[in-house]
């Protein structure tokens, strides 16, 4: 597949620049990929889509405050964007701007409190730093860091818990699971109501969220690791799930990628690195419905609805949201296929 292919028209007025109140007020494009229906919903409806069986896995990554600002030992400033942890005090990072950096140098955040030293270039901007303060990195970002937003939402977010999803837990993400970013306790408490069960999965979300995709040839993209787990807990209710004839519907596309990576031809430890790249063609094992919300063009995100809806029908799809002026991107509304 090329990927212009990806590509579809979006006015600017469609991307989403701040969240809805409440969380479920999102509209939501239910899509049925055997009868090819489309109908218009609310997220606050989503339970009565639902049946008894069908089991709901979400990704319970936490975004961490993972964007610094920090300044060279000539005084000029760099922004490091730490994508993902390799040890205990390193970390893989974006860094910008990046091309007069040196191995070796200092970097300091938060006046003269934060030094991180620059390791290794790794290539397309990345850098291995390491946190050379006393303070634990943690404890460093939550001083210094700011949640980071995608470079396409130009307002500034009043309250950083509307870019958490409420059952966020595990902290280790760059970016937000979107499509979680809908869901209230009320509504959790109404999809159980309706039978169906809620089970969590982790995939700490990073550089491939903010980068897109550079080769002409989709098949040639190179997919960033991303750390995963699966509890015990929720790799047994998927298999009941599947055994009792129930749906097994995947809250965005990171929690996708964790339930075809672990129940694929090849089947993973519940716990590793996925670098799965889902494209059209694709075969899914375990996921029967995907809730995600729409996404940018040239896009591995986009890439994966298309596998699992179809190309054609993914195109009249994203037609569709943009004739009826849906709201794009991570805080926009949803689409369901089933």
């Amino acid at each position: 597949m090329l990927t212009n292919e990806l590509d579809f028209n979006l006015p600017e007025r469609l991307i989403a620049q701040r969240p809805l109140t409440p969380r479920d007020g999102s509209r939501l494009l239910a899509y049925d990929r055997q009868s090819g229906r489309i109908a218009h919903r609310r997220l606050a409806e989503l339970p009565g889509l639902l049946g008894p069986g069908d089991l709901l896995v979400f990704n319970d990554s936490r975004v961490i405050k993972a964007r610094v600002f920090a300044v060279k030992p000539t005084g000029g400033r760099v922004e490091l964007l730490l994508l993902k942890r390799r040890q205990a005090r390193i970390w893989e990072a974006l860094v910008k701007p990046s091309a007069r950096l040196k191995p070796g140098m200092v970097v300091t955040a938060g006046g003269s409190g934060y030094p991180f030293v620059l390791q290794d270039r790794l290539g397309e901007g990345r850098w291995l730093i390491a946190n050379a303060s006393q303070a634990a990195t943690a404890d460093v970002l939550e001083q210094v860091g700011e949640t980071p937003l995608p470079p396409y939402i130009k307002e500034k977010l009043t309250d950083p818990e509307r870019y958490q999803t409420v059952y966020a837990a595990r902290p280790g993400s760059t970016a937000a699971p979107t499509a979680g970013l809908h869901f209230t306790s009320k509504l959790i408490n109404d999809i159980k109501a309706a039978g169906a069960a809620m089970a969590p999965v982790t995939l700490h979300i990073g550089l491939d969220t903010f980068r897109p995709v550079g080769e002409a040839n989709l098949a040639r993209h190179q997919m960033h690791r991303e750390y995963y787990r699966v509890p015990p807990e929720t790799y047994e209710q998927a298999l009941v799930a599947k055994n009792r004839g129930g749906r097994v519907i995947a809250v965005g596309t990171t929690s996708a990628r964790v339930l075809e990576t672990v129940f694929g031809p090849e089947p993973a430890a519940l716990e590793g690195e996925t670098g799965l790249f889902i494209t059209p063609g694709f075969k899914f094992r375990s996921v029967d419905g995907l809730l995600t919300n729409f996404h940018l063009p040239r896009s591995t995100l986009l890439a994966m609805v298309m596998a699992f809806a179809g190309v054609d029908q993914t195109r009249r799809l994203y037609r569709e949201a943009v004739a009826r002026e849906y709201r794009f991107f991570s805080f926009g509304d949803a689409m369901l296929a089933l």
